[in-house]
C-alpha cells in the first residue's frame, strides 16, 4: 500500500515538474525580455536624442537615405519591403537606453537587407508562408470539434488539431531556426555602431549589450507565447 501511494506521489511530482519546465520555456523567455526592455526604459531622457532621431542617424551614416524611420503600434521592427525602420510609440519618442538600443538593433536589419544577407531574405520569406499556414491552423483548430462532433469520429477531430498543431506552430519554428539573423543585427551591427559613434554612456554598454540580446529573442518569446493558443483548444477538443 505504502509503495503504491509512494509511486502515484512520485508521478504527481514528475507530471508537475515537466509542466513548470513546459511554462519556463513557453513563459521564461518573454518574462525575461519584457524585464529588460522595461528596466531599461527609465530614465526616459537618459540620452540627447530620440530612438527615431538616432535610426535616422545611423542610416544617414550608413548611406541607407532611402530608407525611413516611422512609428508604428505593431512593435518594434525592420521592413524590408517598404524599406522602412518602424518604432513602437515608446521608443520612437523616447530618450531612454533601451530606446536607442532598439533603433540600433533595428538599423541592423536595414544594414542586413542593403548588403544581400542571405539569412534575412530566407527569413523574410519564411515570414511571408508562414502567416497563411497560421491562418489555416487557426481555422483547423475552431473546426475541429465541430467536425468531430459533426461525423461523431473524434479521430477526425484529432487529425485536425495535429494539422492545426502543426501550422501554428510553423511560426516559432521559423522563428528559432533565423535567430542567428537577429543576434548579427544586434551584435555585428548595432554594437559596432553604437561603439563607432560614442553614442553608449560607458556604464551602460554592457546593459546594452542585454537589452541587444533581448531586441534578438523578442520574436521567439512572441511566438512561444502564441503556442499558448494550442493548449486552449486541445482543452476544447477534449471537452
Amino acid at each position: 500500500m505504502f509503495d503504491r501511494v509512494r509511486s502515484s506521489y512520485d508521478g504527481v511530482m514528475s507530471y508537475l515538474i515537466l509542466l513548470l519546465l513546459i511554462l519556463g520555456l513557453v513563459f521564461g523567455p518573454g518574462i525575461w525580455v519584457r524585464r529588460v526592455l522595461d528596466r531599461y526604459s527609465e530614465p526616459a531622457d537618459r540620452y540627447s536624442g530620440t530612438g527615431a532621431q538616432l535610426a535616422r542617424h545611423l542610416l544617414d551614416q550608413q548611406g541607407l537615405h532611402e530608407v525611413t524611420v516611422e512609428s508604428t503600434q505593431d512593435g518594434d521592427h525592420y521592413d524590408p519591403t517598404d524599406k522602412a525602420v518602424r518604432l513602437s510609440e515608446d521608443k520612437y519618442g523616447s530618450r531612454s537606453l533601451t530606446a536607442i538600443t532598439v533603433a540600433a538593433h533595428e538599423v541592423g536589419h536595414a544594414i542586413q537587407d542593403h548588403q544581400a544577407y542571405a539569412p534575412l531574405r530566407l527569413r523574410t520569406y519564411l515570414v511571408r508562408v508562414a502567416k497563411p499556414m497560421e491562418r489555416v491552423g487557426a481555422g483547423a483548430l475552431m473546426m475541429a470539434p465541430f467536425v468531430g462532433m459533426l461525423t461523431r469520429a473524434p479521430s477526425i477531430g484529432v487529425v485536425m488539431f495535429a494539422a492545426g498543431f502543426l501550422t501554428l506552430a510553423t511560426s516559432t519554428l521559423v522563428h528559432l531556426a533565423t535567430l542567428p539573423t537577429e543576434f548579427d543585427a544586434s551584435f555585428a551591427h548595432a554594437l559596432p555602431m553604437l561603439d563607432q559613434h560614442n553614442i553608449l554612456k560607458d556604464v551602460d554598454r554592457p546593459h546594452a549589450r542585454r537589452l541587444l540580446t533581448a531586441a534578438a529573442l523578442t520574436y521567439v518569446s512572441a511566438s512561444l507565447m502564441s503556442l499558448l493558443n494550442i493548449a486552449r483548444w486541445w482543452a476544447i477538443l477534449r471537452r
